[in-house]
């Protein structure tokens, strides 16, 4: 089980797109090479983060999951896409307050990492990676993570444990 590291790749990854926004506003009023650093920040942390699903999904022990309840996870995104345009919204890159943003994105890796509060990132979903919240008939409710689409909850489960409520589907 990865744990905290799995959730603060998993949160990091699905604010990246955040860092190409600022990248856009940064290029477009000059700043070209904070932009470059943003894109280079948000593109490693995509990469670190796919690394980390196929690490788990080679490395970690394998179970049997069944499943008795499935609901899409992946559903809430329009919070997710305000948090990525709303750096357009501001009226000139050297406005923003770096002052109070890096301590936001700071706290909310924290708490995030430390809670159970994870369950949806939709710049894996692009990747074809999609979240469902399921129960199992112990009662447990888990986060998946599967590249399968889920129609129905009687099929088992090969899973690997990312964290205490998130499992990844580890079949081909």
């Amino acid at each position: 089980m990865l744990s905290s590291v799995a959730k603060v790749l998993l949160t990091s990854t699905s604010i990246a797109p955040v860092g190409l926004t600022y990248a856009w506003v940064a290029w477009f009023n000059g700043d070209h090479i904070f932009s470059g650093l943003a894109v280079a920040a948000s593109l490693t942390l995509v990469l670190i983060c796919i690394w980390m699903l196929r690490y788990a999904k080679k490395n970690l022990e394998h179970f049997n999951f069944s499943v008795s309840t499935v609901e899409a996870a992946d559903r809430e995104n329009m919070g997710f896409l305000l948090l990525y345009l709303l750096p357009l919204f501001t009226s000139s890159f050297g406005a923003l307050n770096w002052m109070v943003w890096v301590p936001t994105l700071i706290i909310f890796a924290i708490i995030t990492s430390t809670g159970y509060s994870y369950h949806f990132n939709p710049l894996l979903g692009v990747m074809k990676w999609h979240f469902y919240k399921v129960g199992t008939p112990e009662g447990v409710t888990y986060v998946l993570i599967t590249k399968k689409e889920l129609r129905r909850a009687s099929s088992p489960l090969i899973a690997a444990q990312l964290t205490e409520y998130i499992v990844i589907d580890v079949e081909d």
